[in-house]
């Protein structure tokens, strides 16, 4: 079982009317387990209900040392209010204050950078930018070309961009919606990614979908486009009602057109793998015995997903009216 770490809240500030910043440490000012740029902290939350839950938060730096977080003292997190979510972001905003105390487990790195030739080039859209800030403070610690296009509603809906102008200065580009009054351009943005940079992308699923959308078209290799997303599994418009079904145990469960399936079994005292909720990881992978996927994945290969046997109950649901999984 994973170990966790209590660390108190130093510091809880609000950044703007959507993003509330936590500074973390030990009682005793230790040093806390290090990371890597990119890595988050999976953080106990308080449901409305008062069921306990997990969030991921991706860890934030600017300093440009380059041991900054081999064994830092705090851990800085920002956190987007969800009102139509679950209730955890709720929690971290409306109920978590200075010299609170919260359960962690230690940082993990599902979004590293790579290393090798090339630039980096980071898209960020809203909160996204949280495990890019980190990215571009490691490239600069490095001496490494990075450029950041940081996109956003608005400017004041925008975390950090004074750190993130003085980090970057003329490498920072960015977008503001209300400003420009279009979306961020990304085929403009692709156009001026240098051959041999990877790009790395985190934010709301339209972003991530148009940036993958337009990359594959352009017949980018898949290794050369790296992301995160940042958004909590939604009901789309159509979803209906479905009955799964587990063959293993001849259980029947009938999820909510706003439920995922994952949920639903966690709900009724199953147990199974799952880590990112967001159809990332592949961990929740259920092999499908009968019924028709609706694939909402960012795992599985066109192949795979055409084969129809397999499939990420986080955030896939079904075509149809019934699924049988091998559980």
């Amino acid at each position: 079982m994973t170990s966790t770490l209590q660390l108190r809240v130093a510091e809880a500030c609000e950044l703007n009317s959507l993003i509330r910043m936590f500074v973390l440490r030990a009682d005793d000012n230790r040093a806390l387990p290090g990371y890597s740029a990119g890595a988050h902290v999976r953080v106990q939350v308080e449901l409305p209900d008062g069921a306990k839950d997990w969030r991921h938060y991706s860890l934030i730096n600017f300093a440009t040392e380059r041991n900054a977080t081999n064994a830092p003292t705090r851990y800085v997190i920002a956190v987007r209010k969800e009102d139509e979510g679950r209730g955890g972001s709720r929690f971290m905003h409306e109920h978590l204050k200075q010299g609170d105390l919260l359960t962690l487990e230690p940082p993990k790195n599902d979004f590293p950078l790579h290393t090798g030739p090339g630039g980096t080039v980071l898209v960020a859209g809203g909160i996204g930018i949280t495990p890019l800030a980190s990215m571009a403070a490691r490239r600069r610690a490095e001496g490494a070309p990075v450029r950041l296009h940081y996109a956003g509603r608005s400017r004041e809906l925008m975390a950090f961009l004074p750190e993130l102008q003085s980090l970057l200065g003329d490498d920072l580009r960015v977008h503001a919606d209300a400003d420009a009054g279009t979306p961020l351009n990304i085929d403009a943005v692709l156009d001026d990614v240098p051959a041999g940079d990877r790009l790395y992308v985190c934010g709301p699923k339209v972003m991530l979908d148009a940036v993958l959308a337009r990359t594959q078209a352009r017949g980018w290799e898949h290794d050369r486009v790296h992301f995160e997303l940042f958004t909590t599994q939604v009901a789309e418009a159509g979803d209906q009602p479905i009955e799964v079904e587990l063959a293993q145990s001849g259980q029947r469960f009938t999820v909510p057109a706003d439920q995922s399936i994952l949920d639903c079994l966690i709900e009724h005292g199953c147990d199974p793998l799952y880590d990112c909720k967001r159809g990332e990881c592949g961990v929740c992978a259920t092999p499908v015995l009968e019924g028709e996927i609706d694939h909402r994945d960012y795992v599985l290969s066109a192949r795979e997903k055409a084969d129809g046997n397999v499939m990420q109950i986080c955030i896939s649901r079904a075509k149809g009216p019934r699924l049988v999984l091998d559980i």
